[in-house]
């Protein structure tokens, strides 16, 4: 395995940030990681970052030490019970090619992801999730390589600790595991989600995983800006979850304000927050806001990704001020938490 050096990461964000990593290398096989570890030994100073498809990453400087590009790729159908059929997807595989690979195999449980950015690998560590449909649902088994111990190990969906945009390989063990693969189970009797805004509205005809996919391809293509064209990484904030008092109080003085009762509490639209605000279409410099979508930040061009990483913390304090509510990052970004002391999970990524 070929490691490189002052390598462009330009290609391999959708930011489409001008960044470079100090050191580069392409995982294909799992066998590779032994060039990883032994690179590990030589630089043990220096931080180690797996990278997908860079779809929910923000870099805000050069990375200092390895980025690994995983590529492990694989599509099998493993087998099928009463219920179930079951699928197995290497890590490095483009996680929405995945989803329509199985739509032609005439599977269906995944047609609501459809056009989610980035990797398969990558898929569970925040718990994607779109149109009344999260990967926990469907997720039956994962693989992962324990970075510490360099022992592969099985994980149950009960073990993953998903949750909303979450699980226990971002949150509660940063950095220890290595996703290989992803076992899913579909259904042989599928259930239709229909019931988000704009999908029924989408179909005609017969509705099939195929047509929903379709329909949800189209929705997602006007609502969010293409990265080849923008730079993006697709909404930028957590929908944030509030008290049941807190949504009254605020739910008197804006009576438009949306709310979605769980269990935790009450899930709130973290772009009509940030829409109140006045955000939406704002441009400073070479970052800005989607002009169609406050939740997306964008790059139009040469912006770093300190500047577009200051005006999320500038939307942050507005909306803070004025609704007492904290906004979460959706993405990963990967730089000096000295950028701002408010947010922890601000880290440069250690091995």
């Amino acid at each position: 395995m070929n490691i490189r050096e002052h390598y462009s990461l330009r290609a391999l964000n959708t930011f489409g940030l001008e960044v470079k990593a100090r050191y580069f290398c392409t995982l294909a096989t799992l066998g590779g990681l032994r060039t990883v570890w032994q690179w590990q030994q030589q630089y043990p100073d220096l931080p180690i970052l797996f990278l997908g498809g860079g779809s929910n990453m923000l870099f805000v400087e050069d990375f200092p030490g390895l980025v690994v590009h995983i590529k492990l790729m694989e599509r099998t159908i493993i087998g099928s019970d009463a219920e179930y059929t079951y699928v197995k997807a290497g890590a490095g595989e483009n996680w929405h090619d995945f989803v329509r690979w199985t739509i032609d195999k005439g599977l269906a449980g995944l047609e609501n992801l459809s056009l989610i950015p980035g990797t398969v690998g990558a898929a569970p560590m925040q718990n994607i999730g779109a149109y009344g449909v999260e990967l926990k649902d469907h997720a039956y088994e994962i693989f992962a390589v324990d970075w510490k111990t360099a022992e592969m190990r099985h994980f149950s969906v009960a073990e993953c600790g998903f949750g909303y945009r979450n699980s226990r390989f971002k949150s509660l063990e940063p950095n220890r595991w290595l996703i290989a693969s992803v076992t899913f189970q579909l259904p042989n009797k599928p259930t239709w989600h229909l019931d988000y805004a704009g999908v029924k509205e989408q179909l005609t005809g017969e509705v099939t995983a195929r047509s929903i996919s379709d329909a949800i391809i189209h929705i997602r293509q006007s609502k969010l800006p293409d990265p080849a064209q923008l730079g993006n990484a697709g909404s930028f904030f957590k929908n944030p979850m509030i008290s049941d008092e807190h949504y009254q109080t605020l739910k008197e003085q804006y009576p438009h304000l949306s709310g979605w009762v769980l269990e935790e509490g009450v899930k709130v639209s973290a772009g009509w927050l940030i829409d109140q605000c006045g955000w939406k279409g704002k441009r400073f410099g070479d970052a800005g806001t989607y002009e169609r979508h406050a939740l997306v930040l964008v790059n139009h061009g040469q912006a770093s990704g300190a500047q577009i990483w200051q005006l999320a913390l500038d939307i942050i304090d507005s909306v803070e001020q004025r609704f007492g509510i904290t906004l979460e990052p959706e993405p990963n970004v990967v730089g000096k938490p000295m950028l701002s002391q408010r947010m922890p999970n601000v880290v440069l990524t250690q091995p």
